[in-house]
């Protein structure tokens, strides 16, 4: 999901479900950076891994509500507006803590979402039982976004609105990464046409 729709950790690990439009492909980020709210891809791997979860997520809500669990904590002033709003499955995460935990501003017990710190852990125990060699962090699956989109010719402006960057010089950045097989952004017309006449 990080790497497919090109997410902060942030809004990765706080996703609710409404922000996954499933039937059209979306996501909705609220309160990125800048608290700035933009529209990102969902892959099509995504969507079909969620759709075998959703029913594990609506049974989980459904334990806490039976539970009397309060609901999931809502940013800001919509808790005061809308304060029976975090017991609807809609505002429930897409990433739920296992266990429930205090809420550090209100000292309620409820679910949260699933920790950065869990996450990224999980990160680094799967780059080392995928053999990597190199630091992998959740940032770095951010940039390999962006930089493979470059690099399969989506155009800068595309790449800037679906990262969020206020500013198309902080995207372009990516063109110095975004360099090919060969590091300097050239495939040889050799290579092209080996490839129309191999069997």
């Amino acid at each position: 999901m990080q790497y497919g729709a090109g997410l902060r950790l942030k809004e990765l690990v706080s996703l609710r479900v409404k922000d996954v439009d499933r039937e059209r492909g979306q996501v909705v980020i609220h309160g990125g950076k800048g608290d700035k709210d933009r529209v990102t891809i969902l892959p099509e791997r995504v969507r079909l891994a969620l759709d075998g979860i959703w029913e594990d997520l609506r049974q989980m809500h459904e334990k806490d509500r039976a539970a009397g669990v309060p609901g999931v904590a809502l940013p800001g002033a919509l808790a005061r507006k809308m304060s029976r709003a975090g017991e609807r499955f809609e505002w429930f995460w897409i990433f739920p803590a296992e266990e429930l935990s205090r809420d550090p501003e209100s000292g309620i017990v409820r679910r949260y979402h699933l920790h950065p710190k869990v996450y990224g852990e999980a990160i680094t125990r799967a780059a080392r039982k995928a053999g990597i060699q190199k630091r992998v962090t959740s940032h770095v699956l951010r940039h390999c976004f962006a930089t493979h989109l470059l690099e399969s010719g989506t155009d800068i402006r595309t790449i800037q609105e679906l990262l969020g960057h206020n500013d198309v010089k902080t995207t372009e950045i990516y063109t110095h990464v975004a360099s090919g097989v060969n590091g300097c952004g050239v495939k040889s017309p050799l290579d092209r046409l080996a490839r129309c006449y191999t069997t």
